[in-house]
């Protein structure tokens, strides 16, 4: 299984990474503001009940009096009812503003997953990826809503406890407020160790939801390898990682609760001592004696409340910093400011300015070497002429499906150019070469939903008779007829319910569907039995028809009639010519193809015997 390793991160808690976070939800500004205001009206509610207290003990129990009863009673109803109506908006907002959040940094997070090249994939797992836009976002907006509600509450209600009591007393309420500064020396302490705990978790966590992520992309893997027991091993072993580092990083938070608590007690104390004495000595009321007490004791509950919600700050932040990080990466490949004025980008494109391909192309003086510093070509040359088919052969490693991956322009030149009729493909946008070129990868890939709905990914405003025209082209209607429901057909996940011929089919029509005027196969029919491939080479021969096409091929027999042949050798063209030709020049290729030839021949014996 996969080895996660996660980016550096920050050591310490970064108020510039939430800082960064809140501006991405500056659509929400208001909802945060209404929130606040909510709050702090809580808050000073709260504040407000220790007063009634002071005041019912001093002019009802102390005097022994009903006569402001009436007037107690009125004001309390008040105050209760109040509080009451801003308890119920601000649950009711804080959820809200949970779900839209939530909402909010998943399309963020996810449109910027849309504008990533294939490098950023290349070194990112999918476990990684999955954990960032499911757990790490759940536990962000949650924290926003939630959390920012009660630091706020925490940080008002202390603030009114504080001027209330000064008010009354300015001496008592600082040996009441004495324990707070070894509180903020504490609070150091732990926020460092928990900080660094949660970040470890967090990593763990994409690990194991990337063995998952394997585990199940690769059930039949396992199966066919017997690889169960060590598969469960090794998943042990990752889960038995994270317990324990759970188990460390709650001990941490669990500690600094209870130490707020004890510290808080003492407070208390000091209020009870000293309180006691000055009303010993009539130096202070009964009730102004008993309202201190619950200010010292309930002070200490925001106090906890607020070290709560900054220890969930420090676990949440490498979810932050990884969020941060996903939205801010920036593509490697990217179309200029003047390229996106005039044919806009991926989301918004300008048709209107799109010129139609011809489908000349060269490659000019190309070099390009991989992020890891991997060369593949130096001063790569090549033309194709409008309608060429160009086949490329070659060993694993050589650089062919390079080739196609420049061209479409999933990676860019390191030097060079790539012309499409005569101009520079980065004077144009990176939709409107995409959007003219069909591809068809070894693999095929189909999402869950209907035979018509994955025809229709190439195109999504095709027509059912569009769709319906592009199987018949790629010679899929038939069998697609034969299936329970036709064209809605549900295919299964990853195209389960189908073959590995069909699903391929049907990626030839969702490829066609649009009409591109270049068309690339990268070992198209590679992972299919004979019989299904003649079938598909004959939808190639008529897709092909007319469009300058490039097919990486490994089965020789597919591109007999290709244009011109390319043999790539550690990303030099080697040999060069029609299929005649090359076997005329009896070299590399001719020796490919021969021990080919042979061993389809061995294979037809074998299954005849």
């Amino acid at each position: 299984m996969a080895r996660i390793e996660e980016d550096q991160v920050t050591q310490k808690l970064n108020l510039g990474i939430w800082k960064k976070l809140f501006r991405y939800l500056t659509d929400f500004k208001k909802d945060l503001l209404v929130l606040i205001g909510l709050m702090i009206l809580v808050a000073g509610m709260d504040a407000v009940m220790p007063l009634l207290t002071g005041y019912a003990i001093d002019n009802l129990v102390v005097k022994d009096s009903t006569n402001k009863l009436a007037i107690f009673a009125l004001m309390y109803f008040a105050v209760v009812s109040f509080q009451a109506i801003n308890v119920k908006f601000f649950i009711k907002h804080s959820g809200k503003l949970e779900n839209y959040l939530a909402y909010h940094i998943r399309k963020l997070g996810f449109k910027r997953l849309q504008e990533l090249s294939f490098s950023y994939y290349d070194t990112s797992s999918s476990g990684w990826l999955m954990a960032r836009m499911t757990s790490d976002v759940a536990r962000l907006s949650e924290l926003i809503s939630w959390g920012m509600t009660d630091m706020v509450w925490s940080i008002g209600v202390m603030i009114f406890y504080i001027a209330i009591m000064a008010f009354y007393n300015i001496k008592l309420t600082l040996i009441s407020m004495s324990v707070v500064p070894p509180l903020f020396i504490i609070g150091i302490f732990f926020q460092k160790k928990i900080l660094k705990s949660y970040r470890h978790v967090r990593k763990l966590n994409s690990q194991l939801t990337t063995d998952f992520s394997e585990e199940v992309a690769g059930a039949k893997t396992t199966k066919t390898l017997v690889r169960e027991h060590e598969n469960l091993n090794e998943f042990e072993y990752d889960a038995e990682k994270m317990r324990f580092s759970s188990v460390r990083a709650a001990i941490f938070s669990s500690l600094f609760l209870p130490i707020v608590i004890s510290l808080g007690s003492i407070g208390t104390g000091f209020a009870i001592w000293f309180g006691g004495n000055k009303v010993m000595v009539n130096g202070l009321s009964y009730g102004t004696f008993v309202m201190f007490i619950s200010y010292t004791i309930q002070f200490f509950d925001p106090v906890s409340q607020l070290a709560g919600t900054i220890a969930e700050i420090q676990q949440a932040q490498a979810s932050a910093e990884r969020i941060i990080s996903l939205v801010e990466t920036e593509p490697d490949i990217w179309d200029k400011k003047e390229v996106i004025d005039k044919y806009g980008d991926l989301f918004n494109a300008k048709k209107e300015n799109w010129e139609t391909i011809n489908g000349d192309i060269e490659f000019k003086n190309l070099c390009f070497s991989y992020k890891n510093g991997q060369k593949v070509f130096e001063n790569f040359n090549l033309k194709v002429k409008k309608g060429q088919t160009i086949a490329l052969v070659g060993e694993t490693g050589s650089g062919k499906s390079t080739i196609v991956n420049l061209l479409c322009r999933f990676y860019e030149p390191t030097s060079g150019e790539i012309l499409i009729d005569g101009l520079d493909y980065r004077e144009r946008s990176l939709l409107w070469l995409q959007s003219n070129i069909g591809y068809v990868l070894q693999s095929p890939h189909l999402f869950s939903g209907t035979i018509k709905e994955n025809i229709r990914y190439g195109k999504l405003d095709a027509t059912d008779e569009e769709i319906i025209r592009a199987a018949k082209l790629v010679d899929a209607h038939e069998f697609i007829m034969e299936t329970e429901n036709g064209y809605n057909t549900d295919v299964g996940e990853s195209g389960g319910n189908l073959s590995t011929g069909q699903k391929q089919l049907i990626s030839f029509a969702r490829a066609i569907v649009g009409n591109p005027a270049i068309f690339v196969l990268d070992e198209a029919t590679s992972s299919i039995d004979t019989e299904t491939e003649k079938v598909i080479q004959d939808a190639i021969n008529k897709v092909l028809s007319d469009r300058t096409s490039f097919v990486v091929a490994h089965r020789l027999s597919t591109i007999v009639s290709a244009d011109k042949i390319l043999v790539i050798r550690k990303g030099k063209i080697r040999e060069s010519g029609t299929h005649e030709e090359l076997l005329r020049n009896k070299g590399y290729y001719y020796r490919l193809y021969t021990n080919q030839l042979l061993q389809e021949k061995e294979a037809e014996s074998a299954n005849v015997v």
